[in-house]
């Protein structure tokens, strides 16, 4: 359920808003201004979207949730189309600006855009709809969920449909990203941290077991986290409950946990990388999402959702795509899974000419073998003569560019972590090498 934050004078265009909202299936909360605003989200209130008076200072609001890593979008609403208040509100950080009064299909048009991707399960493929049928069978049920693939197959939308199919699908959905975070920072952010406990932790802070209380919390790419965290949270998972950092007393929490990996975690535990006993808590059940190549049938499908969405976004004309691009979709190996596919699809649509989307403007390998693409790759760059460091250089250059600049989607079709992506980049700046700038969205997060 999209839980909307209204920020500013609830007065009537904004009441009205917030009315819509309701109609649309929102849970709507209200504050007066910036720092009720925080403290609402300190207090482990939650929003997955912020809708905010563009007559107050958006830049410090986006700027505080930044520091304290509150993630989430902001949309500007104004009196009528004001187009510098626009401009400044969306210089500022902000997602969208709307103009008021509010128009009902504006409104739900920004809420669908806001959960469209992390809810939209799109598959036809019989290998996919057997694993749905499997995650709507155990949703009802408290058992802990792990779920498992390669990296970009879509294992948060399939958590978040375990919730949707669950007896706590009208309570919270929280997600953590276990690889985004830096260790020293992912415990305040699990169980939260009292005023005062480190330096920057300017006001108590709820975390996200608090939050997601009488909900589903999900521990995304859970094999990134340290062993010393691994301990503190199977104490939590045992106990059903937690200890703020700073804090001096548990706290009772109520959850369904689910977990993702793109690793084997068998093998991590025989290998000393993770806890074999938080394993087993966690490992309950096993979703195990096959890679979009054993899934032909999904590929075309997903295509077409793709190339309609991101034809919306950039204000372009719908294409067919053509027979030889559709072709060339199924044949290629796809080790960026959908994530890839997706990053391709846009792509295509920025960069395709004519009536129809053809495979020019895909600009892939076309064939199935894994090693044939890199191989290929390889020999245009002229490998042999060069040192390592320059090849794996250019391959970090040429996959961030091929990801439009997304450093997580780059990393994960890499197969290195973000913080060693981001560490090689710093390094080529240095040595006075162009690197693509990260989005605003990464911005935010990074």
């Amino acid at each position: 359920m999209m839980r909307l934050l209204i920020v500013g004078p609830l007065e009537g265009h904004f009441s009205t808003a917030g009315k819509i909202a309701l109609t649309r299936g929102a849970t709507v909360a209200h504050v007066d201004g910036i720092d009720q605003g925080l403290n609402a989200l300190r207090a482990g209130q939650g929003a997955d979207l912020i809708m905010m008076d563009v007559k107050l200072d958006i830049a410090r609001m986006i700027e505080s949730l930044k520091q304290e890593r509150i993630f989430v979008q902001i949309v500007a609403c104004g009196i009528g189309n004001d187009a510098e208040a626009a401009v400044r509100a969306i210089k500022a950080g902000a997602k969208e600006y709307i103009p008021l009064p509010p128009d009902a299909e504006l409104i739900a048009a920004v809420l669908q855009a806001v959960t469209i991707d992390s809810h939209a399960m799109i598959y036809r493929d019989p290998a996919m709809e057997r694993l749905v049928r499997l995650a709507e069978q155990v949703a009802p049920s408290e058992a802990s969920v792990m779920i498992t693939g390669e990296s970009g197959t879509g294992k948060e939308v399939l958590a978040r449909l375990v919730h949707r199919k669950s007896r706590r699908a009208k309570m919270p959905f929280i997600s953590v990203n276990c690889a985004a975070i830096p260790e020293n920072l992912l415990e305040s952010e699990l169980f939260g941290h009292e005023k005062g406990a480190f330096t920057g932790a300017v006001a108590r802070r709820i975390g996200k077991f608090e939050e997601a209380n009488g909900g589903t919390l999900l521990l995304d790419e859970i094999s990134e986290m340290h062993p010393r965290l691994q301990a503190k949270l199977l104490r939590a998972i045992q106990e059903r409950e937690i200890d703020r950092v700073g804090g001096t007393t548990p706290i009772k929490v109520d959850i369904r946990l689910l977990a993702t990996s793109n690793r084997d975690l068998e093998v991590e535990t025989r290998n000393g990388g993770f806890r074999e006993d938080l394993y087993f808590r966690l490992n309950v059940v096993n979703l195990e999402i096959p890679a979009l190549r054993k899934r032909p049938k999904d590929i075309e499908l997903l295509a077409e959702f793709f190339a309609k969405k991101y034809a919306e976004v950039n204000a372009l004309p719908q294409r067919r795509l053509s027979e030889e691009l559709r072709a060339k979709l199924v044949q290629h190996h796809w080790r960026g899974n959908v994530r890839e596919l997706e990053n391709t699809m846009h792509r295509a649509v920025l960069l395709g000419r004519g009536d129809e989307l053809g495979p020019d403007a895909l600009m892939l390998q076309t064939s199935r073998n894994p090693e044939a693409a890199p191989a290929a790759a390889a020999t245009q760059a002229g490998m042999v003569g060069r040192t390592v460091a320059d090849v794996e250089r250019d391959l970090i250059l040429e996959t961030l560019q091929h990801c439009l600049g997304n450093r997580t989607h780059a990393a994960n079709i890499l197969g290195i972590s973000i913080r060693t992506l981001r560490n090689k980049l710093q390094q080529y700046r240095q040595e006075g090498l162009s690197v693509p700038v990260p989005s605003e969205a990464e911005r935010a997060t990074a």
